[in-house]
């Protein structure tokens, strides 16, 4: 898709955005969909303050982060002069960052083990704080990713419901770069269905439009929008 190489100054963030929206738009129309039913993560990890505004500056107030500490250093000034910005953690989570991740994120949707999901128990038990969450599906099996596999998640879904009592809003999963995405998609819908949960954060820049067909809520976009990354 074109997409991928789109460049990154600011007022090709603009056009970028715009862009994605029109392949939104489409792929909402061909499988009946409202285009409010779908959010565009913007994956902001690795672009600075600067290079992010103008995506706030064009509407935009939904964004991805993949690490704490980058977040901590880049959304604070940032909330200063857009306070209605939602944050998503979309990377892993180390328990010993967790009162930082909860204090700064308005969604986690990598809650990927029992240990964290107890862990986030734990802390909401003793703050009365605690995000809207996603439980992560390793949705394809790979020994390198971290997440639940579909085997486990039935049980692991309904312990973080039912006895955490935790705000499981949703689930998320990455499929295998080298494999078709659409059936992993269909597999997290099926297993989101079995809970009850509405949310599904899947897709991202090379296979949004796949994932908007098959039933996407939030789509996590950041190639498509800021252009290469500055590792």
């Amino acid at each position: 898709m074109s997409d991928h190489t789109l460049s990154s100054g600011n007022a090709d963030i603009a056009a970028n955005l715009a862009k994605i929206q029109q392949n939104i738009d489409t792929a909402c129309a061909v499988v009946g969909r409202e285009n409010s039913d779908v959010t565009l993560i913007c994956v902001s990890k690795n672009h600075d303050a600067d290079h992010v505004r103008p995506a706030l500056v064009a509407g935009r107030r939904v964004f991805g982060e993949n690490r704490v500490q980058e977040a901590a250093g880049k959304w604070p000034g940032l909330r200063e002069q857009f306070p209605d910005i939602e944050l998503h953690l979309i990377g892993p989570l180390q328990t010993n960052k967790l009162k930082d991740a909860v204090a700064l994120f308005d969604v986690i949707e990598t809650v990927d083990r029992p240990k964290l999901a107890n862990a986030l128990a734990k802390h909401r038990d003793n703050t009365g704080e605690c995000p809207d969450l996603y439980i992560q599906i390793n949705i394809g099996e790979e020994p390198q990713k971290a997440g639940i596999a579909p085997a486990d998640a039935d049980a692991f879904i309904t312990d973080c419901i039912e006895r955490l009592k935790l705000p499981i809003k949703g689930l998320m999963c990455i499929p295998p770069v080298d494999e078709e995405p659409a059936p992993h998609f269909a597999l997290l819908g099926k297993i989101a269905d079995r809970h009850g949960l509405t949310i599904r954060s899947m897709g991202m820049s090379g296979d949004y439009e796949a994932a908007i067909r098959l039933g996407a809520t939030h789509i996590r976009v950041g190639t498509a929008i800021f252009g290469s990354r500055g590792y």
